[in-house]
């Protein structure tokens, strides 16, 4: 890939976070019709996205992504580049709520009058929707408000294999005490798309350990689940959602996803299963990927133009993308609180 396809920058976040980013631009002299605020998942990192984040500002989208808090460049740096503070797997749901209300008003300020949506892969996907459902009283409200819609790939809602009640209960407790302890938090490679390519390079990427903190990973499972349990009640009603999710994924759950889209009160909401899909659609052969991008595209063609004529989208009901029709599957029962 050409250099020239993106700017890096490290940027000052919340708590003078020294943040890795990168900025992908549409093809010159073409400007930018929105931009993407992409939150990468658990345990991965920005780079991950370079032959997939061009696919979508070739079509006229920017986008701005940044390694996480704990993750990626912003915590692994070896070039004097990232903060003092900044390790493996330290981060908490509060922080990154911070540092979303960060990078969203970061791509305001750089494209100024430019429709701003934000973008979340897995655990990013679960932030995404936490972002968007945070209390009346949050800080961030106005940021939420200026968003023109979410975009959430394979969220991290529940898990589809989750882990036992009692181990997460003990893991909230001891989060309590030692808040950055590592512990083995592993993903499968195989599980996370049909391209053995892309799964070796994961097992093989240096900017990737197979562990979390206690604080980190507690935060990500308990409010991931409470967008189901109750957090889903605080969707703004006039913000825009799109949820895409394979129904063969092993890492997080596309019925709770199902159920998701199924309970929020949106006046324009829309959810694609992909028949077969694994977790990382952005990775997957047989065209999957390049249809994830023109799924995307769509919706935010789709609710710029609704916007400028101040004339909101209907909803939508779930598609499913399968060389034949399929029986939609049930919304699951809204889990319980297991934290």
């Amino acid at each position: 890939m050409s250099a020239k396809e993106y700017t890096e920058a490290w940027l000052v976040g919340p708590q003078s976070t020294q943040f890795y980013t990168r900025t992908y631009l549409p093809p010159a002299p073409t400007p930018a019709k929105a931009v993407l605020v992409a939150v990468h998942g658990f345990a991965e990192h920005v780079g991950r996205y370079t032959h997939f984040h061009p696919l979508v500002a070739k079509k006229g989208v920017a986008v701005f992504a940044f390694d996480q808090r704990g993750f990626g460049l912003t915590a692994l740096d070896t070039e004097g580049k990232k903060s003092r503070g900044s390790s493996w797997g330290k981060t908490c749901w509060a922080h990154q709520m911070e540092d979303l209300n960060w990078a969203i008003n970061h791509a305001k300020e750089a494209f100024k009058d430019t429709p701003i949506f934000l973008l979340g892969h897995s655990m990013g996907g679960g932030e995404a929707l936490g972002f968007a459902t945070q209390e009346d009283k949050s800080p961030h409200k106005a940021t939420v408000n200026s968003l023109s819609g979410v975009i959430a790939t394979s969220p991290l809602i529940t898990q589809t294999t989750p882990a036992p009640k009692l181990m997460k209960w003990i893991g909230g407790k001891a989060s309590l005490l030692a808040p950055y302890t590592l512990i083995p938090a592993a993903v499968k490679a195989e599980e996370l798309s049909h391209d053995k390519e892309f799964n070796d390079a994961y097992l093989k990427d240096p900017l990737i350990k197979q562990s979390g903190t206690l604080k980190g990973l507690s935060d990500m499972l308990s409010n991931s689940e409470a967008l189901l349990r109750s957090s889903y009640r605080r969707w703004p009603k006039d913000l825009p959602l799109f949820i895409v999710h394979g129904t063969d994924d092993k890492v997080t759950s596309h019925r709770s996803s199902e159920a998701f889209h199924k309970t929020i009160d949106a006046v324009s909401k829309k959810l694609t299963l992909i028949e077969g899909g694994f977790h990382e659609l952005q990775n997957e052969p047989d065209g999957v990927k390049e249809r994830l991008v023109d799924e995307i595209i769509q919706f935010v063609e789709g609710h710029v133009s609704s916007q400028s004529k101040q004339v909101p989208s209907a909803s939508t009901e779930p598609q499913i993308s399968a060389p034949a029709a399929t029986e939609e599957a049930s919304a699951p029962e809204v889990p319980k609180a297991n934290l």
